[in-house]
């Protein structure tokens, strides 16, 4: 179930806390909500929905909002929430536990979390007597295999429609055994039972051979599910103990036109959707602005809306002088005086803009349509505007970079000081890590990218810019688990005794050495176009063939 996530990660709590009744009630008393929960029916399937991370940082999350709302609305379902750190009253006999999945790390506490509600984390361990434990958003759709030992069910896709068919099938077989609920589920698109998949290697370190079926009316690739409507999410809650306090939360568009070849965001979520002004963003907003006068508008390219000078119009009308806006990254040849002056009105002090690199040759070879002129001009306005800093997006290790191509990058933050002085300017760099479902997945980390972080940091600090850059480590780590194929659940669990650091896997591959490929085969190595990927049996928005047709590009292009 994908929805918009804020993007930011804690670290994982191996024993969550039992919090008092006082603590509870203080912070679920705080919540006010756009939504009316209906009181479950007598029969009701008695659920629990959890987000593997505190309650902060869960309530901050669109996707969980919507999706607890949605069931918390249905007569049918007795929803109630787990955190790693706070829940609501939870059910004894719970039928369905569900975890929202926005960091790849969160899989500490995903497995922390069933243990303290006592269901085997291995789905090969529960009896009939278990719920059944389901997960959906961003990770588990774009690469699910990692989990599959702990996962009896996966959402992949928009929860809009797939979340009611996936109750409602539930229903239809919610007194059988567990084998037959799993193999009712596996008919319905976009609905992944891992345990009904036989995946066989090359030998114990080698590729994937295959990924078939264990049956033969199951389907042998699952289809993700994709929402086409022009009405978005927005949010379902508003709290002074979230994240971001008290915010609104408004989804402006879903995925993004621009398509640069390594970002997940745009390839998993295509085909590029806009929310309708009048029968969505706008309702929206009035709807949220009865409860806090805080308005995020979210989207991983929100001001290439169609009609976003109308909807910054409107909310520029001066009964909404009070009103804090805050935009999520934007296109950077959009950013206009206009728009950073509505902006400065609105408590606004900051815009950021994703670049990747000073290099026009590099952002060519990723399919980034931005040239040096547009970004200095972005801070030109961003300044006039009068907003006081611009935060940038970058990142290193991107295929096809040089040497040469960092250089570009200080000479280009340099031209950008030079042309917009007293402009606050931060540079948030990462390291390139390859998603599935892209067309950069085939390639692995750059192992020289952590020097190169170093190379930005020593030449551009010098200049007062700000350059906050990513951990290297937690890149691999990330890289690690989005390229990871089901061999990697042992490891997991090993790690999850260690502690969350690189030394901590390097520890576990070397307890399962000759059991499983090493770490260099899954973060750094180039993979052939022609081996099977660990999720080559879930089918993305574009197809395989075509995302090879977008790499070639790519691969013209770096001569």
């Amino acid at each position: 179930m994908n929805y918009p996530t804020p993007n930011s990660r804690t670290g994982g709590f191996r024993n969550p806390p039992l919090p008092t009744l006082d603590s509870r009630t203080s912070v679920f008393s705080a919540e006010r909500l756009l939504f009316t929960p209906t009181t479950p029916e007598s029969d009701a399937i008695p659920a629990i929905f959890a987000f593997p991370n505190e309650y902060t940082v869960g309530i901050t999350s669109l996707g969980y909002q919507v999706v607890w709302a949605t069931l918390a609305m249905r007569a049918d379902v007795d929803v109630r929430r787990l955190f790693t750190d706070i829940s609501e009253p939870l059910p004894r006999q719970p039928e369905l536990v569900g975890f929202s999945c926005s960091w790849e790390l969160d899989y500490v506490n995903i497995l922390s979390l069933l243990e303290s509600i006592s269901i085997p984390i291995h789905t090969s361990d529960r009896t009939d007597s278990d719920p059944l434990v389901f997960g959906g958003g961003p990770v588990l759709t774009a690469n699910p295999e990692p989990f599959a030992e702990f996962f009896d069910v996966i959402l992949l896709g928009d929860g809009e429609n797939l979340l009611g068919n996936f109750i409602s099938a539930y229903k239809q077989v919610r007194t059988a055994d567990r084998k037959t609920k799993l193999h009712h589920l596996a008919q319905v698109p976009g609905i992944y039972i891992p345990s009904l998949y036989e995946v066989t290697y090359e030998d114990p370190t080698g590729c994937i051979q295959s990924i078939k079926p264990i049956a033969p009316d199951i389907p042998h690739q699952i289809e993700k599910q994709t929402y086409r409507g022009n009405t978005l999410s927005a949010s379902t809650v508003v709290t002074e103990k979230a994240a971001w306090e008290n915010i609104f939360m408004v989804e402006v568009v879903r995925s993004c036109p621009e398509m640069c070849r390594f970002c997940l965001a745009s390839y998993l979520t295509l085909p590029f959707r806009t929310a309708s002004l009048e029968g969505s963003l706008i309702p929206a907003i009035e709807r949220g602005l009865t409860v806090t006068n805080r308005i995020g508008l979210l989207g991983a390219s929100v001001t290439q809306h169609p009609e976003f000078n109308d909807l910054l119009a409107y909310l520029s009308q001066p009964k909404y002088d009070d009103v804090r806006l805050s935009i999520a990254s934007v296109r950077t040849n959009t950013v206009t005086v206009e728009l950073a002056q509505t902006l400065a009105k609105r408590d606004t002090r900051s815009l950021t803009i994703a670049v990747e690199s000073g290099s026009e040759r590099l952002r060519q070879i990723i399919n980034k349509k931005l040239h040096n002129d547009e970004i200095v001009q972005a801070a030109v306005n961003a300044k006039a505007g009068g907003l006081s800093s611009l935060k940038l997006y970058g990142m290193v290790g991107i295929p096809g970079e040089e040497p040469e191509d960092l250089e570009e990058t200080v000479k280009m933050m340099r031209s950008l000081k030079k042309a917009a002085p007293g402009l606050r300017l931060t540079l948030g760099c990462s390291t390139f890590v390859p998603k599935a479902h892209t067309p950069f997945q085939w390639y692995g980390v750059n192992p020289q990218a952590e020097k190169r972080l170093q190379y930005l940091q020593k030449h551009l600090k010098p200049q007062g810019i700000d350059f906050r850059p990513e951990s290297y480590n937690w890149s691999v780590i990330q890289a690690l688990i989005s390229r990871g194929d089901r061999r990697l659940s042992r490891l997991l669990e090993l790690t999850r005794n260690y502690g969350d650091s690189l030394g901590s896997y390097r520890r576990a591959f070397k307890e399962l050495r000759g059991q499983i490929p090493d770490l260099e085969f899954y973060v750094f190595r180039n993979w052939s176009h022609e081996q099977v990927l660990p999720w080559s049996h879930l089918q993305a928005p574009l197809s395989q063939a075509t995302l090879l047709k977008h790499l070639a590009v790519s691969v013209s292009r770096e001569s």
